[in-house]
């Protein structure tokens, strides 16, 4: 299984970014898919999940401003972000199956 995320970058406050983790060896709509996060110095959190029925979920801080999408015809999971604020910096990473793990891609908001 490979999974390789992408689209990270640097943007400002209130700008948009929207990561994507593709996948080879695992069927995503088979699976439970999510992002999570690691800020410098914190924990890793979980920020958006879709169960294989569509179900998604999203934490307290990114309600109204992520949304999570899955692309089954090309197997890849995405995460549009908008309204970005400082907080949201971190590394972000794909799962797929609660255990397999993209590299990660790093999102930095900044003014």
């Amino acid at each position: 299984v490979q999974l390789q995320a992408s689209g990270g970058g640097l943007v400002q406050p209130g700008g948009s970014l929207r990561i994507s983790c593709a996948g080879s060896g695992i069927i995503f709509s088979r699976n439970a898919v999510g992002w999570y996060r690691q800020a410098p110095g914190k924990q890793r959190e979980l920020v958006a999940s879709m169960t294989r029925s569509g179900i998604t979920y999203y934490v307290d801080s990114v309600k109204d401003r992520f949304t999570i999408s899955r692309d089954n015809a090309k197997n890849r999971l995405d995460l549009q972000m908008d309204s970005l604020k400082p907080e949201d910096t971190a590394v972000y990473y794909c799962y797929v199956g609660g255990i397999y793990w993209g590299q990660g891609t790093l999102v930095t908001v900044y003014s």
